[in-house]
């Protein structure tokens, strides 16, 4: 499932072409992806203008004139591709409609954006704008990581008296927003921190070396346009390429790459989830 950086990415591909647009006409091409479409959707958004695209944690946010605002989820396989956009950043030659363009918006200027997703684990829905942070797929969200609010006292208390492994604590929507599998066990890695070891029992010293690392990893990983291992594509169809720079992630069997480190990478099962790390260099 894409993750923030992937996200973020298609949130800046997108802008170009959709920010400040009117919608000339929306295109349903079934009655839902995971859930149902909102009722009259095509009604309400068709002439509505796009007054910005933000992103919350994993969710895309199109703010509209009318007082709605779309909220948009990738879900496992889903991605967004602008075509025939001549002023958006990310341009790609309108083709033949493909077998899972479910959606299809149709955009002041000539930009045409498509909602592709194989899997249908994708989401839309729309809410008013007054009420989007109690939307109840963004109301119990925690701060964004790249935000102010996400810094080291709150990682603290979110920590205090945890008995659960801080990868599992790290997963946690509620304590940060939009983190996942992927940048957990890479942030964790370059913090020198075992995914084992319990929330509760991770020091301030450590604590304050992480919140900063998980930004770094973050921001690597939105300069390298995400990370592509199955299904995700940035807006243009391009592949993002921070796989390649993977320190610990499906990396088992393989060398440590810390300097001065002579561990091998090994893979374990936290929650269902597979977790890489160093046993060596990660404590």
């Amino acid at each position: 499932m894409p993750e923030l950086p992937e996200v973020e990415t298609v949130r800046r591909g997108l802008e170009p072409a959709m920010a400040g647009r009117r919608i000339l006409g929306l295109e349903l091409r079934r009655p839902d992806l995971r859930w149902p479409f909102p009722e009259r959707m095509a009604e309400r958004l068709t002439g509505a203008r796009i007054l910005s695209l933000g992103r919350r944690s994993k969710y895309l946010l199109a703010p509209l004139d009318r007082g709605e605002t779309l909220i948009v989820h990738l879900g496992m396989s889903g991605r967004m591709q602008v075509n025939d956009a001549p002023t958006a950043a990310f341009h790609q030659p309108q083709g033949a409609s493909e077998k899972h363009d479910h959606v299809v918006f149709h955009l002041e200027g000539g930009a045409c954006v498509t909602f592709n997703d194989p899997r249908r684990f994708g989401a839309m829905d729309l809410t008013r704008t007054d009420a989007l942070d109690d939307h109840w797929l963004l109301a119990r969200l925690g701060p964004e990581p790249l935000g102010n609010r996400f810094d080291e006292p709150h990682l603290l208390a979110a920590f205090a008296g945890r008995r659960v492994p801080v990868k599992t604590a790290l997963l946690d929507q509620r304590i940060v927003a939009g983190l996942g599998n992927i940048y957990v066990c890479e942030a964790l890695h370059r913090a020198g921190i075992s995914p084992l070891r319990r929330a509760g029992r991770i020091g301030a010293d450590r604590v304050r070396r992480l919140v900063p690392v998980i930004r770094e990893t973050l921001q690597d990983a939105i300069a390298a346009g995400g990370s592509s291992l199955r299904d995700y594509r940035q807006t243009d169809g391009a592949l993002g390429y921070f796989q390649h720079t993977f320190r610990v992630y499906d990396r088992a069997g393989a060398p440590c790459v810390t300097p001065g480190c002579a561990g091998t990478v090994r893979r374990v099962v936290q929650s269902g989830r597979s977790s890489f790390y160093c046993p060596v260099c990660q404590r």
